[in-house]
């Protein structure tokens, strides 16, 4: 009798799930143990405070403007020697405040290349011959 239960007991150890404890982190608070969670989580939880409620949205607040203006659309596209994509990817880029080497190549040839200064808030209209 005590080998049959001693037996049954590790089966049910061998075939319960195993889990084990970790620090978890939350608000600067270190807890051991799993995690609680409580509370109602439906779609509707709490007030909605909406964009009518947040400050301006600034979405590149630091940056210009770099425009292609080609009918070109499959030529690549390398700023400072690195590949940006096509053009027709990239007809508006952003780029922050500073010297950059723009080259476009078409057929394995740099058709277009130039140094530009982008300046914060303004906008520069490339319009290469290709």
């Amino acid at each position: 009798m005590r080998n049959g239960l001693l037996v049954l007991a590790v089966v049910a150890m061998a075939l319960a799930p195993m889990s084990a404890s970790a620090a978890v982190v939350r608000h600067g608070f270190v807890g051991m143990g799993p995690a609680i969670y409580g509370g109602w989580y439906g779609p509707y939880w709490g007030p909605y405070w909406g964009p009518a409620y947040m400050g301006p949205y600034y979405a590149y607040p630091n940056s210009g403007q770099v425009k292609l203006d080609t009918k070109v659309k499959d030529a690549l596209v390398f700023i400072d020697g690195s590949y940006a994509g096509t053009t027709h990817e990239n007809k508006t880029m952003r780029l922050r405040p500073g010297a950059y080497n723009i080259e476009i190549r078409e057929g394995g040839k740099t058709s277009f290349a130039e140094k530009v200064y982008v300046v914060a808030g303004s906008t520069l209209h490339l319009r290469p011959e290709l």
